[in-house]
């Protein structure tokens, strides 16, 4: 199996910073793209960021300029870096990847459990 365990959540002021990690373990071949979703209480649950394993990434307009996604593929680990946090970031953080654990399966989805960010003053 694979396992995606976030860490780094907590709770910040308004214009600090926080930096989440996810570190995905088990039966890997090779992974492709990573990223992060967020859910907020009563809202669906939306994309923040991705990254492909070549460095490629995309970042949803309300994080822009604020949070940058980063990945070590040595170490199966993807980061997100949040800067200038804001009370509407507050969020149950989830982290992604599409997996392939063997050369000869195709990738498949899976999900981290979550860390929440909470941002108060």
């Amino acid at each position: 199996q694979v396992q995606l365990v976030e860490s780094g959540g907590g709770l910040v002021h308004p214009g600090g910073s926080l930096r989440l990690s996810c570190a995905a373990s088990g039966s890997i071949f090779s992974i492709n793209a990573m990223g992060w979703y967020r859910q907020a209480p009563g809202k669906q649950r939306e994309l923040v960021t991705t990254i492909t394993s070549d460095g490629s990434t995309t970042y949803a307009e309300s994080v822009k300029g604020r949070f940058t996604i980063s990945r070590d593929n040595a170490k199966n680990t993807v980061y997100l870096q949040m800067n200038s946090l804001k009370p509407e970031d507050t969020a149950v953080y989830y982290c992604n990847a599409n997996v392939k654990r063997h050369f000869a399966l195709g990738y498949r989805e899976y999900w981290g459990q979550g860390t929440q960010v909470t941002v108060s003053s």
